[in-house]
């Protein structure tokens, strides 16, 4: 029985990298062209972190995403390489399989698409500006230093990302899944029971997730109270969470491209979750930091005014959102969704 078990333990990777791979794609040799547009549009990309090079450069690339994986390990409030984060949440709670799984704020173009212009800073960012915006906004911490170990291999990892797939702006995955906005409203009401059914029993009744058993880290991160994110990050924001929540809960039933979730209910879900009513969440470390302040470029479902549109916090934070699209489209403003 021990024999078996061996050859078992053995062949079970290599069973799991042969799924994977009829599954997806991995292009770490193959530029893309435009010819590639069309291939792309229908193809998961995936990761293979076996051709992480040797050497420094390649060490770099490895504690980068080891830094994804277990942030609060590394860099968290009892970090062992210094104290960065002022949570215990790690970047893969939302970049999910440290950056690399579709439709989960997938990061593997991140390189290549910075610097880019950010309406809600109302400048173009770096990517280091941006990594630190999520530092400081979800996981409630100070800015890394832009030339410390930590922000230089996160980068690496990034551009290790980008130069090993084979990806264009349409391929699969790379954004959040779409979402179709209803005529009314989303329902905080119907969201709890929603949370209920499919969210207490890992995030718990009271939203504060369930701390792992060394207490590092989360099994299950927060979703409100005073250590999940903030408001301000992309997650407060209902139309967003709610893309994420259609493509990756429950955790353990959806499938890459299978939500289980329907449209209405994701978006009732993240309606309850982000019910500053109802929940408490930590505020800004400082009351002059301004988000959006060119309004006309606010989120349609960015809720804290003003706005340069005739519509309330509350339309904006819950909807229904197909008037203040249609609102913007027709004054020749293509609104952020």
């Amino acid at each position: 029985m021990n024999k078996i078990m061996r050859y078992i333990c053995i062949l079970l990777p290599f069973f799991a990298f042969v799924a994977a791979m009829q599954l997806t794609s991995c292009g770490s040799e193959k530029e893309t062209s435009g010819d590639d547009e069309a291939t792309n549009a229908d193809t998961i990309v995936a990761i293979d972190t076996t051709k992480i090079p040797m050497g420094k450069y390649g060490a770099s690339v490895r504690y980068g995403r080891q830094l994804m994986l277990h942030t609060a390990y590394y860099i968290g409030p009892n970090g062992i390489n210094g104290q960065y984060t002022g949570n215990k949440m790690n970047c893969t709670n939302c970049h999910r399989d440290a950056g690399t799984r579709p439709y989960a704020f997938n990061l593997m173009r991140s390189f290549e698409d910075y610097p880019q212009y950010r309406a809600r800073e109302g400048r173009i960012l770096s990517l280091a500006e941006r990594i630190n915006n999520c530092v400081m906004r979800p996981n409630l911490g100070k800015p890394l230093p832009l030339d410390s170990k930590e922000m230089v291999s996160i980068m690496a990892y990034l551009k290790f990302l980008s130069d090993s797939s084979n990806v264009s702006r349409v391929t699969k995955g790379l954004k959040n899944m779409e979402v179709a906005l209803p005529d009314e409203a989303a329902s905080s009401d119907r969201g709890e029971a929603l949370y209920k059914s499919y969210c207490e029993r890992c995030h718990a009744a009271n939203g504060e997730g369930k701390m792992r058993f060394d207490n590092v880290t989360y099994e299950y991160p927060p979703v409100w109270g005073l250590l999940a994110y903030r408001p301000g990050s992309s997650m407060h924001r209902v139309i967003k969470l709610a893309q994420w929540l259609k493509a990756n809960m429950p955790y353990d039933k959806a499938t890459i491209g299978n939500p289980v979730l329907s449209d209405a209910e994701a978006l009732d879900i993240a309606a309850f979750i982000n019910d500053d009513r109802k929940h408490k969440r930590p505020l800004p470390k400082t009351s002059k930091e301004v988000d959006y302040p060119n309004y006309e470029e606010k989120a349609v479902d960015y809720d804290k005014g003003p706005f340069k549109d005739p519509f309330s916090e509350n339309q904006h934070k819950y909807g229904p959102y197909k008037p203040i699209i249609e609102y913007w489209k027709s004054r020749g403003v293509t609104p952020t969704i």
